[in-house]
């Protein structure tokens, strides 16, 4: 319950302790959206870019196995992909197996994250095989 002064108004005293809580606990919120945001922007887009590429793999694999391509031309193609993702691979880590009747692709690769404060290493495992149907 509070002390209400003639007019009706609460003391002075008691008014300015009460402003300063609302400001620390805004400061203290916001701190931790910011930062949830700033580690999403960093977490996010690897993510999406290993899902890019695995459906890439799988499109690439069906189109070899129809046209027959060989192991060289899906590498490159794949490579391709790799490097418009912006993807830390390198082409010998790409994977291919290739004969008239299945093509597998597969790939491993790191990418790096650093926070302000925090370092992790995000390893992907992108993989793809089709049949032929004949």
């Amino acid at each position: 319950m509070s002390v209400l002064d003639k007019q009706g108004r609460r003391p002075l005293a008691q008014c300015r302790s009460q402003r300063g809580e609302g400001k620390l606990k805004a400061v203290i919120y916001t701190a931790i959206i910011v930062l949830a945001i700033y580690a999403g922007v960093k977490f996010i887009p690897p993510y999406i870019s290993d899902y890019q590429l695995s459906d890439k793999m799988q499109e690439q694999a069906r189109y070899a196995v129809v046209n027959r391509y060989s192991e060289e031309q899906i590498r490159d193609n794949i490579f391709k992909i790799v490097q418009d993702l912006e993807i830390p691979a390198k082409r010998e880590d790409i994977k291919v197996a290739a004969s008239n009747a299945i093509v597998k692709i597969s790939l491993n690769y790191t990418v790096p994250v650093d926070l302000l404060f925090y370092h992790k290493d995000l390893t992907f495992s992108p993989s793809s095989e089709n049949k032929a149907l004949f």
